[in-house]
């Protein structure tokens, strides 16, 4: 089995680095179950790309092994397990990348921390599940993918397509991320596992989970495949990953910034009902709120008969438990219960769920993103869900002078990543509108400041050809 990863950073020869293997030369080492290799097949200073090659002895396996060993899926010699990727080549990929699966770099480190252009092929996986599952399953981690299938047999195609998949993805990641997607989704896409699988495997499925899979939209189909629909240790799985889901990640602080650091529960609301007057007077009748938290402007949003499909997404499962018991959302009459869904999800990852929307609401989210995320974000919002209008708030960094508890230079709250000045937010608001194809225009929100304006600050964008 064989997969190859590619890169057109420039050098392209630091993938060497990244990887810890020597272009110049084959590495091999002996496996459990046979013998890895990587090697290069190609490294220029434009084009690099990395190899690893897998070899399987079946016959071994299934003379050496018991029904709980390696071999226990090799009931007999001839089957796919050498030739089409599956575990074993995730086992092979967290021996032979160890190092470059942790992310360090001894001689590159600043490089291991940067997204770059990375492409990975799979000449042969099996995709159980349809090749729609691959796409499920890559697309929402913001790759590219392609996905090339063929008959069983052409001479007689009443039988059907096959379930293997050449898969190729593409796009711009940190290497770490890349091989962990790759470590634990090509067992789930095969939908099998080469070994016995205990608890220690919740572990591993935790810790490279780590930042992607609590918030994947498939995340309950992931848990389930990876522990091979063991039931007692899904359960246990998924009861840890939505326990680690405090309510302080990337989309959920707006409650606590407002209550706790501005000490202004007004401004809070003022924020929320600026926000909703705007979406309601683009005329929208499908609206999204990006980061609804709790709750508070969905409310809003569901007393305005002019909404007819509201849809709310969180990060924080707890926050979405939270909006549906003040929202009521069990006691409400069918018909205006159908207007409204919550969904869990970040805005890291593509998912389709926040297509063919009018509107959209993000207040007080950006500054909760990792710097390096915001093109992610930007591609999610503008370019993929692409609502024909946006209103974004973020706080505006030169008010944090008012406050006199706040020390200067610290933030309003312990989880914003930054926090901007007008200026710098309006080039960056200018910057998104240019590229995806929109117009926007500012406005401060809540009590004005002759010289340090307001302490929030809203864009309102609109597609260039719904102004035109």
């Amino acid at each position: 089995m064989l997969l190859t990863i590619s890169t057109s950073h420039k050098p392209a020869t630091d993938l060497g680095y990244l990887l810890h293997k020597n272009p110049a030369r084959v590495q091999t080492e002996d496996l459990s179950f046979g013998t890895g290799h990587v090697f290069y097949p190609e490294a220029s200073s434009e084009r690099c790309t990395a190899a690893l090659l897998v070899e399987i002895d079946p016959v071994a396996l299934v003379r050496g092994r018991g029904p709980a060993g390696e071999g226990g899926q090799l009931e007999q010699y001839v089957n796919d397990r050498p030739y089409a990727a599956n575990s074993f080549l995730s086992v092979a990929m967290g021996r032979m990348f160890t190092t470059a699966m942790s992310g360090r770099s001894k001689e590159r480190q600043q490089l291991a921390d940067t997204a770059i252009p990375l492409t990975a092929n799979l000449p042969v996986i099996a995709a159980r599940g349809g090749e729609d599952l691959g796409r499920r399953l890559f697309e929402p981690l913001g790759y590219n993918v392609e996905l090339q299938g063929s008959f069983l047999d052409k001479k007689f195609p009443d039988w059907g397509e096959s379930p293997y998949v050449a898969l190729t993805l593409s796009g711009t990641v940190r290497l770490q991320d890349l091989l962990t997607h790759l470590y634990v989704l090509i067992p789930v896409l095969d939908n099998e596992k080469h070994y016995w699988v205990a608890n220690d495997e919740i572990e591993k499925l935790l810790k490279r989970g780590d930042g992607w899979l609590p918030q994947h939209p498939e995340r309950d189909l992931i848990v389930s495949r990876y522990l091979k629909r063991q039931r007692h240790l899904t359960r246990e799985a998924l009861s840890r990953l939505l326990a680690d889901d405090a309510p302080s990640g990337e989309m959920d602080g707006v409650t606590l910034e407002s209550e706790v650091v501005e000490r202004a529960p007004t401004l809070h609301t003022q924020r929320l009902q600026t926000v909703f007057s705007v979406i309601k007077a683009t005329g929208a009748k499908r609206v999204l709120d990006l980061g609804c938290g709790e709750g508070k402007l969905l409310r809003l949003l569901l007393a305005e008969k002019q909404f007819e499909s509201i849809l709310g997404m969180d990060v924080s499962w707890r926050s979405l438990e939270i909006a549906k018991e003040r929202l009521r959302l069990d006691e409400l009459p069918e018909r205006q219960r159908g207007r409204i869904e919550l969904i869990q999800g970040s805005l890291t990852y593509r998912d389709q769920r926040l297509n063919a929307f009018e509107a959209a609401a993000i207040v007080e989210v950006i500054e909760h993103l990792d710097a390096a995320r915001l093109a992610t974000f930007e591609r999610i919002v503008f370019e993929f869900a692409r609502p024909k209008h946006v209103v974004l708030t973020t706080p505006n960094a030169e008010y944090n002078a008012v406050f006199g508890t706040l020390p200067a230079g610290e933030f309003r709250h312990g989880d914003h990543r930054f926090e901007w000045k007008r200026s710098e937010f309006e080039t960056w608001a200018n910057g998104v509108a240019e590229r995806f194809g929109y117009e926007v225009h500012f406005e401060p929100v809540g009590p004005l400041d002759a010289a340090l304006g307001a302490p929030t600050q809203m864009a309102i964008f609109a597609q260039k050809e719904v102004t035109a």
